[in-house]
């Protein structure tokens, strides 16, 4: 599959659920990802990229960054505290908020640094104990705390149970940022992101469909 096979399918998702062209941004993951693949995407001119670890952003992102005009770099994997200035610094986006002190700590660093990137709360649809994210009847207080603290919220993000039904997390994703006022939806990958389409999403987040098989360092 290609970058343009997957751009052609979300333009088809968007006709089908009724959605303005071009509301639904990729972001291609290109997490242990060889740098030459990555080039190679970005000379096809895509421009939003998605990183699950800060570490590895900032070995490969700066130097793509100065070299090619409007890249967007979004961290969707966890954020560790002390790793959460340099996400400031590096991030456009974050989508991986999903407790008080990170939240608290990002405030701080927004202060600081004179600028914060676009933050999704990490939402655990399925209650997963190993999964990051709040728990959905916590949402509602979280969205508050973080409004409270003047971060630049721009929506919600889910990782389904990979055993579930997606569209039932979507759905309920959907549900907790309409309540709050949220419009943005980083939801929905590879196998299932034009169901996520058909329920609002706003970010939709593929790999190794576009860059080929992970090359684990």
């Amino acid at each position: 599959m290609t970058l343009r096979d997957i751009t052609d399918r979300i333009a088809k998702a968007e006709v089908d659920a009724g959605r303005e062209p071009g509301s639904v941004t990729l972001i291609a993951v290109s997490k242990v990802q060889p740098n030459e693949r990555v080039e190679a995407v970005l000379n096809e001119g895509h421009r939003v990229y998605g990183e699950n670890r800060v570490q590895e952003a900032a070995g490969k992102w700066p130097d793509f960054k100065a070299r090619f005009d409007g890249v967007e770099l979004h961290l969707i994997g966890p954020l560790q505290t002390n790793k959460a200035r340099q996400a400031v610094q590096l991030c456009d986006a974050i989508h991986s908020v999903d407790r008080l002190k990170l939240a608290q700590a990002l405030a701080r660093l927004a202060q600081e640094e004179g600028r914060c990137p676009d933050l999704f709360i990490q939402v655990n649809t399925g209650e997963e104990p190993q999964k990051a994210g709040v728990l959905p009847n916590e949402a509602d207080g979280f969205i508050a705390e973080c409004r409270a603290l003047d971060l630049p919220l721009r929506g919600l993000m889910c990782i389904p149970p990979s055993e579930e039904e997606p569209a039932l997390h979507f759905a309920l994703l959907a549900k907790i940022a309409k309540r709050n006022g949220l419009d943005g939806l980083s939801m929905g990958m590879s196998d299932d992101f034009e169901r996520a389409i058909a329920l609002g999403a706003t970010h939709i987040r593929v790999g190794s469909a576009i860059f080929g098989a992970r090359v684990p360092s």
